[in-house]
């Protein structure tokens, strides 16, 4: 068993940053890779970002790149996600993965889920 749990969204004006983060638990959660997905009303799950606990390779959705960065922490167990020149577009509920692919296309275990809500 693998538990996420995020932190860190809330309200910020367009332009503004914010970061995520997600600490991770469970004598396993090294095996998986992590990242982020996120889901606006009304559309689908999409994925963000992902890194690896033990290299750092990482891999962003076209839609973040140069805005946001992925990032870990492996003595606090602990995946951050900055998110700088936000957007409207950004808004939605942000949750931390852990599976396994580049893209994180076998997802495992799931977070809560945090709000991030960008105005205009």
């Amino acid at each position: 068993q693998v538990q996420l749990v995020e932190s860190g969204g809330g309200l910020v004006q367009a332009g503004g940053s914010l970061r995520l983060s997600c600490a991770a638990s469970g004598r396993t959660f090294s095996a998986y890779g992590m990242g982020w997905f996120r889901q606006a009303p009304g559309k689908e799950r999409e994925f963000v970002a992902r890194i690896s606990w033990s290299d750092d390779y990482t891999y962003y959705a076209d839609s973040v790149k140069g805005r946001f960065t992925i990032s870990r922490d492996n003595a606090k167990n602990t995946v951050y996600l900055q998110m700088n020149s936000l957007r409207p577009e950004d808004t939605a509920v942000y949750y931390c993965a852990a599976g396994y692919g580049e893209s994180l296309v076998t997802v495992h275990y799931w977070g809560q889920g945090t709000q991030v809500t960008v105005s205009s």
